[in-house]
């Protein structure tokens, strides 16, 4: 199954969820591509003691999960220098919910 993912949250439970769901989906033979949207962008600096979302989002492009920032979010936080992501648009957001069977947000 083709999984898309829109993840529009920086708190560290959510996120850390969100790649853990991600990971495990993958973990069983599925497609997933995520698309970081608003406060998400932010993801790659959490630092939490007790969620580490760097280490899941680690494992999930390690995985080869497809993994998209918005670049109108990054740009406005002055991130696009510091990501590891393709800076997207919202068309590759679009793309990714017609490319999905399933979507799911967090």
């Amino acid at each position: 199954m083709k999984l898309g993912i829109i993840l529009e949250t920086s708190e560290p439970e959510k996120a850390w969820n969100a790649f853990r769901f991600a990971n495990t989906s993958l973990n069983r033979q599925h497609t997933v591509q995520v698309f970081l949207m608003g406060q998400a962008v932010e993801c790659e600096e959490i630092d939490h003691e007790k969620y580490n979302v760097a280490a899941e989002m680690k494992k999930f492009v390690d995985l080869n999960g497809v993994l998209y920032a918005c670049g109108t979010c990054l740009k406005s936080r002055k991130l696009t220098e510091q990501t590891s992501c393709p800076i997207s648009t919202m068309n590759d957001c679009v793309d990714l919910v017609e490319w999905a069977d399933k979507m799911v947000t967090f």
